[in-house]
Formats: C-alpha cells, structure tokens, sequence
C-alpha cells in the first residue's frame, strides 16, 4: 500500500495545529519537537507504516490460522488409544453428546470471531487505502468492535489448557495439547497485535483528503 498521499487535516484540530498526541503518555506536544517533553518517546502525528504493519500481521494471522484448523488442537487417549480432535471435530463432538450451549460457544469464540476478525481489518485497511470518505463513524465502531472481541477468542486454548490439567487418568484417559493449540494462539495473538498497530484516526484523515 503507498503512503505517498498528503492528509489535509480538518481545520480546528491538533494535527492541523501540529500538535502530536505521544502513544505512551498522551501528551499533547507540537509536532516538531520531535520528541515527547514527558516520557521522551518519539512523536509522529499518525502511527508510521499503521496500514502496512497491519495487513502484513493479518496474512501471517490467516496463514496461521490454516494449521489452527487443520491439526489436531488435543489428543485423546483413552485406554492407550490416541484420538485427535480439531475444533471443528470438537464442536461436533459437543454437539453430538448434546453439549449444545458449549459446541456454540466454542464454534462462535474459535470460528467466527477470529474469522470476522481478519475480515473486519481487511475491510478497515482497504477503506483507509482506498480514501472511502462515507460511514467513518460506522468503521470506526468497527474497529471498535474488533478490538474488543479478538482476546475472546482464546475460549479454544483456556478449554485445552485445563482439560489437560485436570484429566490426567493414567493410562484410562489422558488429554494432551496438539499442535493447533500454539498455531491459534499465534492466531490469537498477531490479530490482537494488528488491532493495536491500527491507527482509527486514518480513517478520519482519509475523509479529509477526499473531501479536498
């Protein structure tokens, strides 16, 4: 994605008064300090490379996400025969016995979010890249939104981690953490990462430079 544009800031604001808010204090401080008169961290009116850092943790997110679904996320082995069960064939398990209140919680917390997730940072990506001028009272609640429900997402990791340290039968039933396991938390973890390198202020910047 280019960043060649140049924002016009809307009059009345800081950044078109060249103020800098600092991301670590949040002093306000002009711009061309360069530095924070505070904390002594660097000033910049917007977060550096925002879109770039973050499409680039959303593909490594999704390609990560792949292995999540694919592998087994916990070993079952009862009277020394393994099973693995991915978190799709766990959803189906619950489902199965009848656990239908956790097969959704699981299915909702492990599929859904995660997915809508990388979606909703596609989307948020694209429209600031784009310069789309409507609805950023809509995309910034959007992000809002993804920022709040990404650490949820590891409803999946919390159900393996105590499942293995509670059943541990020994050779009638033992649960052990497969490799999906790290691979979703990985998944877990980059997607919380892009929220954060987001910047939501480009999107009103973005309706700027359209208008003008």
């Amino acid at each position: 994605m280019s960043a060649a544009r140049t924002t016009v800031y809307e009059p009345g604001t800081a950044a078109a008064a060249g103020l800098a808010c600092c991301h670590t204090c949040a002093t306000l401080t002009p711009v061309e300090r360069g530095h924070c008169p505070v904390c002594g961290s660097h000033l910049h009116l917007r977060t550096p490379g925002s879109l770039q850092r973050t499409m680039a943790l959303v593909v490594t997110a999704a390609l990560l996400y792949i292995p999540a679904n694919v592998l087994p996320i916990m070993t079952t082995a009862q009277f020394g025969r393994p099973i693995d069960s991915t978190i799709l064939g766990g959803v189906v398990i619950l489902v199965h016995h009848g656990s239908y209140a956790i097969a959704g919680v699981i299915f909702l917390a492990s599929v859904m979010v995660p997915i809508s997730k990388l979606i909703a940072l596609c989307v948020l990506c694209w429209t600031v890249h784009r310069g789309a001028a409507k609805t950023p009272k809509e995309r910034t609640q959007l992000y809002r939104i993804t920022e709040f429900i990404g650490k949820w997402s590891m409803t999946d990791v919390f159900v393996v981690a105590i499942l293995v340290a509670l059943i541990q039968m020994g050779g009638l039933l033992r649960i052990t953490a497969g490799p999906a396991a790290i691979a979703f938390g990985g998944v877990v973890i980059v997607t919380m990462i892009a929220a954060e390198s987001f910047d939501p202020r480009l999107i009103w910047d973005r309706r700027e430079l359209a208008d003008g």
